[in-house]
């Protein structure tokens, strides 16, 4: 019987020549991430474990992204408490505010994360990184305290499922729409603690930023990963970006999944997920008429350039409007820089947007965005559960950016050929 994957990286780095779902194992992580908030977490679990040294600074990445632009004297402690710990450890890899990014969008960005990685990441979106091939996953601040000083964790080989999209993309259908619908079909506990596999002659034709967008939303389906196997375009992506050597693993012919699901995208229409949870999915028409008091364009999932400049075409020339708030905020250094070369900030600014720098802020609901009692937003983030982005009353919607700018120029849910696009 073949193997998968993702257990054919989780078996390299146990030292195995092949390794069983539910086993458990050993295994050396190439990459660690810490953001600030698990970071800090982390730090003091070191502490009580009397650790002193993370096991090689050379495999670590810190990332500053939820309390930056510090928020308040508390946030600012913080920050300060992991910098000063970042220069004791001698780690080189860390991304301050000015250089920084939200760390799911820097890894993969700054060539950190690689096809056949094994990456742990102190957030639990880091099951973003399978974009390029690897078994990322995110785990608390004590397991990560403990694979900072041992440079090891413990895991369970996770079964896999195997979802497979065919068919043609239509207008405005975007990576964000193909995992909504996956998710809108299995629950949010659909793939609890198993590696979501996606393939198919459809999901050849998504860019890289499609991609890092579905991976990126395995945890919202329960899944302990998500991963596509590397292709041409993955490669492409990766030489461009790589600081070290990487391995390519394919899934063989005769694995074995748990599950399988098929989804036909052709004629698919703009997926929305309604509060109180991302798997309440539904065609963008169904909700369409929505009053919003917020757009927000940000977050890991949807702030990479490529989102940008979609939603720049449909906000060109246009305004938000005058009762609906539109909140932009590029996922990285890079990102924004790049935005603002190419005029996509320009536009969003001309359209009456607060374009912000990164920052996971408004998305966890922490700062630059958050929602009164009763307030509606229309988000490109990822999820959608009661108080997740401020007032527990508040309701968000999320979608893709396409979506996003035509309902900021509406004022309500819309789809962008509402808006002329």
């Amino acid at each position: 019987m073949g193997l998968t994957i993702t257990e054919k990286i989780l078996a390299s780095h146990a030292g195995k020549a092949a390794v069983e779902p539910g086993e458990f194992i050993i295994a050396r992580p190439d990459m660690v991430m810490g953001n600030d908030l698990s970071t800090a977490g982390a730090i003091g679990v070191l502490k009580q474990m009397g650790a002193t040294k993370v096991f090689d600074p050379e495999k670590v990445v810190i990332v500053f992204d939820h309390l930056v632009p510090a928020k308040d004297i508390q946030a600012a402690d913080l920050l300060k408490g992991v910098r000063q710990w970042v220069r004791e450890q001698g780690i080189a890899l860390f991304y301050d505010e000015g250089r920084h990014g939200i760390a799911h969008i820097i890894l993969p960005e700054q060539g950190l994360a690689l096809p056949g990685d094994l990456i742990i990441g102190g957030d639990s979106h880091s099951c973003t990184y399978g974009a390029v091939g690897a078994f990322s996953t995110g785990v608390g601040h004590t397991d990560l305290a403990g694979v900072l000083a041992l440079g090891e964790i413990w895991l369970k080989v996770p079964a896999s499922i195997k979802f497979t999209y065919h068919g043609t993309l239509g207008p405005w259908i975007m990576g964000k729409d193909l995992i909504l619908a996956t998710i809108g079909k299995i629950g949010i506990d659909g793939a609890l603690y198993q590696a979501m596999e996606f393939r198919g002659p459809a999901l050849a034709t998504l860019g890289m930023s499609e991609r890092l967008t579905m991976c990126n939303m395995a945890i919202e389906a329960g899944g302990k990963s998500g991963i596509i196997v590397p292709d041409g375009m993955t490669l492409a992506y990766v030489k461009e970006r790589a600081r070290r050597p990487w391995t390519v693993y394919q899934s063989d012919p005769d694995a074995r999944y748990v599950a399988e699901y098929d989804f036909e995208i052709t004629g698919m229409r703009p997926q929305v997920a309604k509060p109180f949870s991302p798997d309440n999915v539904v065609s963008v028409d169904e909700v369409a008429g929505t009053p919003l008091d917020q757009v927000f364009i940000g977050s890991c999932t949807n702030a990479k350039l490529e989102d940008l400049r979609i939603a720049a075409r449909i906000l060109r020339g246009k305004k938000a409007h005058a009762g609906t708030r539109l909140i932009v905020i590029p996922a990285s250094t890079w990102i924004w820089n790049q935005a603002l070369k190419e005029g996509l900030l320009e536009i969003f600014a001309e359209a009456g947007a607060a374009v912000s720098t990164p920052t996971c802020g408004a998305c966890f609901g922490g700062h630059m965005g958050i929602l009164g009692a009763g307030e509606v937003c229309l988000s490109t983030s990822n999820r959608n559960f009661v108080g997740r982005m401020g007032h527990p009353t508040a309701q968000s919607y999320l979608a893709n950016p396409a979506v996003a700018a035509a309902s900021a120029i509406k004022g309500c849910i819309a789809a962008p050929e509402e808006v002329g696009a």
